[in-house]
């Protein structure tokens, strides 16, 4: 008797525990916008090769927008920080050599487990780093 409400009563409830998980992979790509018109807004080009002069500037950049910086490598050319003002978005940002004259970087934003569609956060870190970049090219402190 017991055993049989165990596997009538008990057994649904895990495996509807179970398909109602949704891997963050899923959730992730589970975008409104096109892939191409996203990584149209998340990246710029940049006409320099210093990579470790950019990673530096994206750091500041980061910090100066109010961005806790988490981890950096330079190796991977990756920087991600969280900025925790109302709410937790999280940031990485990649910087990889586009030819022989220019970096490629490219910002992709988080809002919990959501992509960031939204333009104006892009924008604003793209301003703030295309500013930073020409003072630090002017060596203006």
């Amino acid at each position: 008797m017991r055993t049989k409400f165990i596997i009538s009563f008990l057994l649904p409830l895990c495996f509807a525990a179970l398909s109602s998980c949704v891997p963050s992979t899923k959730q992730v790509l589970a975008t409104k916008e096109s892939q191409v018109k996203l990584r149209s807004i998340q990246t710029r080009a940049f006409d320099t090769t210093d990579r470790e002069m950019m990673l530096r500037t994206i750091i500041a950049t980061l910090q100066d927008l109010g961005f806790i910086i988490d981890k950096a490598d330079d190796v991977l050319g990756t920087v991600s920080g969280t900025k925790l003002d109302r709410y937790a978005l999280r940031m990485t940002v990649t910087v990889r050599s586009r030819g022989e004259t220019q970096l490629l970087v490219r910002a992709n934003a988080q809002y919990e487990i959501y992509a960031v569609e939204d333009p104006e956060p892009y924008q604003q870190f793209f301003e703030s780093l295309s500013k930073a970049l020409f003072l630090t090219a002017h060596q203006v402190d």
